[in-house]
């Protein structure tokens, strides 16, 4: 009869299924000579273990568990849950726990995150649960969103009090400073859509903007400009400005997602268009440990929140911020303006001007601050005519003089053979900051940047799911960025002071050695055993 049970073990192993011998099949069990021996199941087997002892010295999770202490999550949740009334709630521990588990390995559902949770004992240490407790069903995260945490800021406070803890331990030096944004694909299909017209809000930088043009337009001898809340067209009367009438530059029309509306409609050179957000993130020139991260619609301009997001950063945890490291997008008159004056040294990515071939360079019209005109390549004066309303002081050469001019032809295809040239009020920021890119300081500042600030970009896509949005609406897409920033930055707090731990041990124990060595008191054998143990170690 056919064996149907394991094979034996030892030197013969017992063949189950007929095999064929010489051009005969043999039916029927039979023993052959073999080195393998089976692996019997022994998952019904009975052991004493404890939690404790499954999980790996060198996990992250327990690395992270030593370093970073998450008391303070229940001191910031206390507010949320009611002290005398209801049954007793999941601790908040425990579920900012679980989420941090779902951002560190990259778990995007909090459906495969409760069922991970179940299977892996590192998980269940890490959140603190036993081998046969029940783990907390997702539906969990989605109530506590939905009704404790909906219109607070807890997401935020765990961020900062993850950056409390960074500083605690030194790994901040808070001097250099580098920002960037990445795009997050939302959650919503890119062809619905519908057009709207929505109310333009004006930049924070406008008030002190349009007291800058009054002032110069003043002493110009010229009066001010009325601004669009005094005549609806927005049209001054002043016709040599260049502002169009009849047109309203408060109101534009958009595409805004009939699925998340709160996204916006991304269209930039060289990236995806469809509906996106962005994260606006500001990191430590140290250890590339994040300082802020900001979320706003994916048709926002990377400048416009800038300067707000760098006081708020440094007014949170007192840094004594020296120089700021940022690419190209950010190079405009507000942002170069606000840095310099609060006291920092920018370092600026250059962005290439757009250029007509067969055309003159701007920088070939050499501009004399001192006379404030510009001077063409062939030698004509262009003198100042006046400040517009978005604060370009305007520069304008004479017609007689260029209709006859041999080089018109490189110069413009004015119909009135007028070359206008335009200046801003703020330019000598913008040239200043752009100096700052060409020393040797500045260079050496701006280099690090793709190894900080766009190294944190890259390991949040790649490792923990930063790629695209979990949720829909605004507050939701803060909340991710800032619990997926907090998890990088408790994983490389771990990483970091771990191996400045294994640095100091190492440093001791040599220490230890060396004045063993130096001792010469007839402890040889004792001497021998240390070297030997230090050697090892080594």
């Amino acid at each position: 009869m056919q064996q149907n049970g394991p094979a034996q073990a030892g030197p013969f192993r017992l063949l189950t299924k007929p095999s064929v011998f010489e051009g005969f099949v043999v039916s029927g069990p039979w023993y052959d000579i073999g080195m393998l021996e089976p692996a019997f199941p022994a998952q019904s087997e009975l052991e004493m273990v404890t939690l404790e002892s499954l999980v790996p010295q060198d996990h992250l999770l327990r690395l992270i568990d030593q370093y970073i202490s998450f008391d303070f999550i229940r001191t910031e949740c206390e507010s949320l849950y009611c002290a005398n009334n209801g049954r007793p709630a999941l601790d908040p521990v425990m579920l900012f726990k679980m989420l941090f588990v779902g951002y560190l390995f990259g778990v995007r559902s909090e459906r495969r995150l409760v069922r991970e949770i179940e299977v892996n004992v590192a998980y269940r240490w890490f959140v603190g649960l036993r081998l046969t407790d029940p783990v907390p069903d997702a539906s969990t995260f989605s109530q506590n969103r939905r009704r404790r945490f909906a219109g607070t800021d807890i997401e935020q406070r765990i961020f900062d009090g993850i950056v409390e803890q960074a500083i605690a331990h030194k790994l901040i030096g808070g001097r250099v400073l580098y920002t960037d944004s990445t795009h997050l694909k939302a959650n919503a299909n890119k062809r619905h859509f519908e057009l709207v017209e929505v109310e333009q809000t004006p930049a924070a930088y406008l008030a002190e903007l349009d007291a800058a043009v009054d002032a110069e337009r003043a002493a110009g001898g010229r009066k001010a400009l009325r601004r669009d809340k005094d005549t609806p067209n927005g049209n001054d009367g002043d016709g040599q400005d260049g502002e169009g009438s009849g047109q309203d530059p408060q109101g534009r029309e958009i595409k805004r997602s009939t699925v998340d509306p709160d996204a916006g409609f991304m269209v930039r050179d060289q990236k995806p268009v469809g509906f996106f957000y962005l994260d606006h993130r500001t990191v430590d020139g140290v250890h590339a440990l994040i300082l802020d991260t900001h979320v706003t619609p994916g048709n926002v301009n990377d400048a416009t929140p800038y300067l707000a997001r760098l006081d708020r950063t440094c007014e949170r945890f007192g840094l004594e911020v020296a120089a700021v490291g940022l690419d190209a997008g950010y190079f405009t008159p507000w942002v170069c303006k606000g840095v310099i004056e609060r006291g920092l040294y920018a370092v600026m990515g250059y962005h290439r001007p757009t250029h007509r071939d067969g055309y003159f360079y701007k920088r070939e019209y050499l501009y004399d601050a001192q006379a404030n005109c510009y001077r063409c390549p062939a030698g004509q004066i262009l003198p100042y005519r006046g400040t517009n309303r978005n604060g370009y002081r305007e520069y304008v050469s004479e017609p007689g003089k260029c209709r006859h001019c041999p080089m018109l032809a490189q110069c413009t295809q004015s119909k009135n053979h007028q070359k206008l040239i335009t200046r801003h009020l703020w330019q000598d920021f913008k040239d200043q900051v752009d100096a700052n890119r060409l020393t040797a300081l500045g260079k050496r500042l701006y280099a690090p940047r793709k190894e900080t600030v766009e190294r944190s970009f890259a390991d949040a896509k790649e490792l923990h799911g930063h790629r695209y949005a979990r949720f829909r609406g605004l507050s939701k897409v803060q909340a991710q960025c800032l619990l997926s920033a907090a998890c990088q930055n408790m994983k490389k707090m771990a990483l970091v002071l771990e191996r400045k731990a294994k640095k100091r041990a190492k440093e001791a124990l040599l220490r230890l050695y060396r004045a063993i060595e130096r001792t010469s008191l007839g402890f040889s054998a004792a001497t021998d055993q240390v070297s030997g143990f230090a050697l090892a170690f080594l």
